[in-house]
């Protein structure tokens, strides 16, 4: 194999599949990328066993070949070359290690045979269908800080993906949970969803895709099965195991009696809850929010270190209400929300409260309390 390309071409190939690479792999062709010139491109590949990015770049092509080499090391090697430069990757004639040449630098890496490398076997897809990478995002940025990162209910590390019938149009909902809080998202769904299973999208996954639909014109082609996912964005194609679990009725637990309406400016409350939160304790991190007319009360004790209080007007006009919550969960649907207020949908101080953002109809936000 003998090829030359942009440093900038290969550099923006490899960040996108060099993250898919575990840092520890006892495996160690998992430690590698994949490396093929054919044509006028080099494709990249890099997989975990669970997950497999590939990626083709233009390249000129002297010689045509497959090889394996280290995916970090390489990274690393051109993303330390300067701007502008060229390089030239060429292995050598018994294929087991290969020059990296770029002006006067030159690195040499070991390689291992192409034979080895796994593949991902995707089967067969039961649907297809295109959404713009603006709507994909949307999705998964209002829902994916509730992904659960408890291993032991694996069927909550990831996000629910399925199409709904809603007010009479077919929906395409996404919903993450942890037991503390839940994230609920959705858009009127793209043609070919239809009578689509209802999947769940690793954590992992779902890290990846958001890193690659950050160009707000480009269209994701996605293809799934009950198994596996994968989504075409651009030259990048992200293939997936989708979690075997089953997701629990989410439904259930969203409230549809909270009757105390609280709006809030939502700029201002999260700053009072990330000041009053200073003096929280890292564990408990709670906050009691004090509601009554017109008055939003903000307090917090640590035995440890002391208490805080601050004060905020409110439209409230409901009867008095006591209840507390995790700080940093307030702070995280908070950074979601997208219009100027808040409102806050409460029924006691036990009972799971319902946020909704002024600015976005199509997502909503569930949080337990907790005892102050």
């Amino acid at each position: 194999m003998r090829v030359t390309l942009e440093r900038s071409n290969l550099l923006k190939s490899l960040n996108h599949v060099h993250r898919v690479v575990e840092r520890r792999n006892t495996i160690p062709i998992l430690s590698n990328v994949l490396l093929n010139a054919d044509g006028a491109s080099l494709a990249l590949k890099a997989t975990d066993l669970d997950l497999e990015v590939t990626e083709a770049t233009a390249a000129q092509i002297e010689q045509s070949g497959a090889t394996t080499v280290p995916a970090h090391l390489l990274y690393d090697i051109v993303r330390k070359l300067p701007d502008g430069a060229e390089v030239m990757l060429a292995t050598n004639t018994d294929g087991n290690s290969m020059a990296v040449t770029s002006g006067r630098s030159s690195f040499r890496l070991q390689c291992l045979p192409q034979s080895d490398f796994p593949e991902l076997t995707a089967g067969s897809f039961s649907h297809t269908f295109r959404m713009p990478s603006s709507a994909l995002k949307s999705l998964i940025e209002r829902t994916q800080f509730a992904i659960s990162t408890e291993e032991t209910r694996y069927y909550l590390n990831g996000i629910y993906f399925h199409a709904i019938e809603s007010d009479g149009t077919l929906k395409l909902r996404a919903v993450a949970t942890d037991g503390h809080r839940l994230a609920r998202a959705e858009l009127e769904a793209p043609s070919g969803t239809e009578g689509m299973p209802g999947i769940i999208i690793p954590r992992k996954t779902v890290a990846e895709l958001q890193k690659l639909v950050d160009d707000p014109d480009v269209a994701v082609t996605v293809e799934l099965s009950e198994t596996k996912i994968r989504f075409t964005i651009g030259s990048v194609v992200l293939t997936s195991k989708l979690i075997d679990g089953t997701f629990p009725d989410y439904q259930r637990v969203i409230p549809s009696g909270n009757d105390k309406k609280l709006t809030i400016d939502r700029q201002s409350f999260a700053s009072a809850v990330d000041r009053v939160s200073t003096i929280s304790s890292e564990r408990g991190r709670a906050v009691k929010l004090t509601i009554a007319d017109g008055q939003l009360t903000l307090t917090v004790n640590n035995p440890d270190s002391g208490s805080a209080t601050d004060e905020l007007a409110a439209d409230y006009d409901s009867d008095p209400i006591e209840i507390g919550f995790n700080a940093k969960y307030l702070l995280d649907i908070t950074a979601q929300l997208t219009g100027s207020e808040a409102i806050f949908m409460l029924a006691d101080a036990g009972s799971p409260t319902l946020v909704r953002d002024t600015g976005d109809e199509n997502a909503l936000y569930v949080l337990m309390p907790m005892r102050v």
